[in-house]
């Protein structure tokens, strides 16, 4: 009965942790810089997504008055796994206020993977696999303050390029519904 115990214990403590960030490669060689406050991210659908990094957040450009959330992941990440039903369910909720990214920090991902990975964790909200996630990444990094050797999954919420809130790890869908309301003014 202990031993049972003990495995529940490290299995949830494993379940609700966050993984730890795969082998950093800063190289950004394929990147086309438009600024250094411009970030271009390029969808599975090939759409292109052009973020601002502003003073207070990032704002995604045509996405004024609405709820924009970046889920930093990877494939390989079970919280991360766990968090796409998630974003998926508060996409639904939340319709046309709130746009969800789901941005991969994997480098060289075919977009094969991604696509699995949408249809198996039902990921069905916008993912970007572009030479600029990096990039962006390691800015919301710096600007959230979480240091070069950070732990993913990473949600972070703003409306109109102002941070509302992040989380780090895997977070209740009800506790990020509530920040979006309140972004909203619902």
């Amino acid at each position: 009965m202990k031993k049972m115990t003990i495995l529940s214990l490290l299995f949830l403590s494993l379940l609700f942790s966050a993984c730890s960030k795969e082998k950093k490669d800063n190289s950004q060689a394929n990147a086309v810089l438009v600024n250094t406050n411009e970030f271009v991210l390029t969808a599975l659908d090939n759409k292109q997504y052009i973020v601002h990094k502003e003073t207070n957040g990032y704002s995604l450009e045509g996405a004024k008055g609405k709820v924009l959330i970046f889920d930093i992941f990877a494939t390989w990440c079970p919280p991360c796994r766990a968090t796409a039903a998630h974003l998926t369910a508060l996409q639904k909720e939340f319709g046309k206020d709130l746009v969800v990214i789901g941005v991969n920090i994997q480098n060289d991902l075919p977009n094969q993977k991604l696509l699995d990975f949408r249809q198996k964790y039902n990921a069905q909200y916008t993912l970007v696999n572009s030479s600029q996630n990096r990039r962006l990444v390691n800015s919301m990094a710096t600007f959230l303050k979480l240091g070069n050797n950070f732990p993913i999954p990473i949600m972070a919420i703003y409306k109109d390029g102002k941070l509302v809130k992040h989380y780090i790890g895997l977070v209740e869908e009800e506790f990020v519904a509530s920040d979006i309301k309140r972004a909203l003014g619902k």
